[in-house]
């Protein structure tokens, strides 16, 4: 199958959903390079038989890592690359694939890749891994060796920003370990998080809050949600059937260093209703405040929902609270490198 499309790289439902920055910009045509197998390789020279497309798919894990441009504009600084190598290998791991490459030799390719398209803005990584050759077994045996690609491609970020979004409580149940395992990062799962989505928009809504087996609040469509009470920043535990996000991981150890007592534990739906704040946390999401769940206004007691528009408009509510606030800020810092050097930045100067 051919990449020889010139389409603009867009995602629908990320360039138009309220709130959530593009995952990839609009306007950006597709890069020169991605990484397949070992090598560089031109985009339109990247291809694999139709064959080898369908039940490959069912196995396959990825993971998405962003650069950011510096605050100097001088270098990207891809965050926390290390970490999703690794839940990469892991994901994989989880899978029963076999990775024919080992964490330090997809970092080299990843950053190999940044240097060669020369990216001089905000830019998404995506490693993936998919079982190699033409698979025509429904049920891929285990160890099967896989393929590696790494693509890439500009996105703008809502950092610069005070987003916000509408949330529901979706009637889908998130995926638990008696199914199958949430903490592997691969492409079958997300098909739990989309029927998710596909509910919320339907209902007038942008993005879903999943619960999970016990009916307890577990994550998003693609990524983890804490709240805010009392001045406590509260986040389902990983053992609630989340994904261990790296945003998720860094969010919690910045409101640490801000001083924010935090909590992991397991968290009732009704927790939802009298959050002071709420927010989402995600690679591809960053971080993105919740305005109004299931029709209520967070952080507005009381409020009918036919009147949360005046509720907002006379509080201030349902927009960015106090703690979520502190927190963008502080992440916008640190991924854009204001902070100084950081274990979890990786530098790269454009070709």
């Amino acid at each position: 199958m051919s990449s020889t499309s010139r389409a603009r790289s867009t995602s629908s439902a990320s360039s138009t959903t309220r709130g959530m920055g593009a995952l990839a910009s609009p306007e950006a045509a597709h890069p020169e390079w991605l990484w397949h197998s070992g090598a560089l390789v031109r985009w339109e020279e990247a291809r694999v038989h139709v064959n080898a497309v369908g039940h490959a798919s069912v196995a396959a894990v990825f993971e998405g890592i962003k650069a950011y441009l510096a605050a100097d504009g001088e270098r990207l600084l891809v965050f926390r690359l290390e970490d999703h190598l690794r839940r990469f290998a892991e994901s994989a791991r989880l899978c029963r694939l076999t990775l024919p490459y080992d964490t330090g030799r997809l970092r080299e390719a990843a950053l190999e890749l940044l240097v060669a398209n020369g990216f001089r803005q905000d830019a998404y990584l995506r490693p993936w891994a998919y079982p190699e050759g033409i698979v025509r077994e429904l049920m891929l045996p285990a160890g099967a060796r896989c393929e590696v690609v790494v693509d890439s491609w500009t996105f703008d970020s809502s950092l610069e920003t005070v987003p916000g979004c509408r949330a529901a409580v979706s009637s889908w149940r998130r995926i638990g370990e008696a199914a199958m395992p949430p903490r592997a990062k691969a492409f079958s799962n997300y098909h739990n998080g989309r029927l998710a989505l596909m509910e919320a928009r339907q209902n007038g809504h942008d993005w879903p809050v999943m619960l999970n087996e016990r009916g307890q609040v577990a994550e998003s469509a693609g990524a983890c949600v804490s709240l805010v009470r009392d001045g406590r920043l509260v986040t389902p535990a990983l053992s609630s059937g989340v994904l261990p996000g790296i945003t998720r991981d860094t969010v919690l150890a910045l409101a640490r260093g801000l001083g924010i007592p935090v909590e992991e534990r397991e968290v009732d739906r009704s927790e939802l209703y009298l959050a002071d704040e709420i927010f989402f946390m995600g690679t591809a999401w960053e971080i993105l405040p919740v305005t109004a769940i299931d029709g209520l206004p967070v952080g507005v007691p009381g409020a009918h929902p036919a009147a949360e528009e005046a509720a907002a408009a006379e509080t201030g509510a349902g927009a960015a609270g106090p703690v979520a606030r502190r927190l963008l800020e502080a992440y916008r810092r640190l991924v854009r490198g204001v902070e100084g050097d950081s274990p979890w930045l990786t530098e790269v100067k454009p070709g």
